[in-house]
C-alpha cells in the first residue's frame, strides 16, 4: 500500500492536538492540588527581630489556610537584599515565597542588588509597616525636636546620629528630615539597629534614628522619644508627635510585603493571595503587630504592585536628591 503523506500529516495534527489538550488539562489539575508539600518562606532578616516575628506569625496563620506547613528560612545580609535576591531567583512554582523589603525599590536602582523588582517578583500581599522614630538619651539637652533642630542650625554637622546602614530606611528617613529642616547632621552608620542602639544608650552618639528598638528603653526612661515618622501617632506613644505634625513633610513607614518569583501560575497565585489576605487581616496577627508597633497596612497583590511601582518612581528622585549612589560607593 503506498504511503499516504496527507493522511499521515492529518494523523500527526490530531495526535499533537490531543497531546496539547492533555497538557492543558494537566496544568489546572496541578494548580488545583497546590500545595502538596511544605512551602519555604525566605525572611531576609535575622531571627528574633521585628520583621522575623511578624513574618512567623503571618506564616503560621496562612499555613492553616493552605493546609501545608510554611517553613521560615532566615537569609539575612546586605540590608535584606541577599534574601530578596534568593527569592527572585527561585523556581516560580509557589513552593518558595518570602518577604519583600520595600527598600528593594531603592537598592535595585543603586545597584546593590541585581534584580528588577517590577520584572522579577510577583506580589502577593502588603502586610505591615514599621514605627520609626528619633530618640535621645534621657539626660540629653534635647528635650524636644525643636531643641535638636535649633542646635543643628547653630552648629551644623556637630550632632551625631546612629543609623542601621547607608541607604536603609533609618538613614534615608533621617536625611530627608535634615533636608526638610534645613540642617546637617553627622551620620554614623552601623551594621544594624542593635549596635546603633547600644552606642546611643552608652552616650557615644547623640541621637538614634531607628525602628522601634528604642520602645522598651523609652518606656523604662533610659531614652526620650522626640518624634515618630508615621502618617499618624503611634498608639503606644500617643504623646509623641509625628514629623508631619511638627511641620516636616516626611513620612517613613517602610511597609513590608510578601511575594514570590515572577511567573507564578495564576491559580497558585490566587491561593496564596487568599491565604495571606486571611492571615494579615486576622485578629491573631493584629495582636502580634501591635506588640511590635507595626501598623497593619494590608493591600492585595495587584494594589501592592501599584504601590511598589509608585515607590520605585519616588526612590528615583530620592536617590538623586540625597546622592545615595555616591554615598554607597564610599561605603
Amino acid at each position: 500500500m503506498p504511503f499516504d503523506h496527507a493522511s499521515f500529516q492529518r494523523r500527526q495534527l490530531v495526535l499533537g492536538g490531543l497531546g496539547a489538550a492533555a497538557l492543558a488539562a494537566a496544568r489546572p489539575a496541578a494548580a488545583a492540588d497546590y500545595p502538596e508539600r511544605p512551602i519555604t518562606f525566605i525572611c531576609p532578616w535575622p531571627a528574633g527581630g521585628t520583621a522575623d516575628r511578624s513574618m512567623r506569625a503571618i506564616c503560621q496563620i496562612a499555613a492553616r489556610e493552605l493546609g501545608q506547613p510554611i517553613a521560615l528560612e532566615n537569609r539575612a545580609g546586605a540590608s535584606g537584599m541577599i534574601g530578596t535576591k534568593a527569592l527572585a531567583s527561585a523556581r516560580p512554582d509557589g513552593y518558595t515565597i518570602g518577604q519583600i523589603p520595600i527598600s528593594v525599590t531603592r537598592f535595585s536602582q543603586i545597584g546593590t542588588v541585581q534584580i528588577d523588582p517590577l520584572k522579577d517578583l510577583s506580589f502577593i500581599a502588603r502586610t505591615s509597616g514599621q514605627t520609626f522614630g528619633i530618640a535621645v538619651p534621657a539626660n540629653s539637652p534635647f528635650k524636644t525636636l525643636r531643641d535638636l533642630v535649633a542646635q543643628a542650625k547653630a552648629k551644623p554637622g556637630t550632632i551625631s546620629y546612629a543609623h542601621a546602614g547607608i541607604g536603609g530606611a533609618t538613614h534615608v528617613g533621617m536625611e530627608q528630615f535634615a533636608q526638610a529642616a534645613g540642617v546637617k547632621f553627622n551620620a554614623i552608620a552601623y551594621k544594624g539597629g542593635s549596635a546603633a542602639l547600644q552606642d546611643v544608650l552608652g552616650e557615644q552618639v547623640d541621637v538614634l534614628a531607628d525602628s522601634s528598638s528604642w520602645a522598651p528603653h523609652v518606656e523604662s526612661g533610659k531614652l526620650r522619644l522626640l518624634a515618630t515618622w508615621g502618617e499618624q501617632r503611634t498608639p503606644r506613644f500617643k504623646d509623641t508627635p509625628t514629623l508631619k505634625e511638627l511641620g516636616y513633610d516626611v513620612v517613613v513607614e517602610a511597609p513590608n510585603g510578601i511575594g514570590a518569583p515572577q511567573g507564578l501560575p495564576p491559580a497558585v497565585e490566587k491561593k496564596l493571595r487568599d491565604a495571606f489576605r486571611v492571615a494579615v487581616n486576622s485578629e491573631e496577627f493584629r495582636k502580634v503587630a501591635d506588640s511590635i508597633d507595626a501598623p497593619v497596612m494590608y493591600q492585595d497583590g495587584p494594589d501592592y504592585r501599584k504601590y511598589v511601582e509608585a515607590t520605585y518612581r519616588q526612590e528615583t528622585d530620592l536617590i538623586r536628591k540625597l546622592n545615595l549612589k555616591e554615598l554607597m560607593a564610599k561605603g
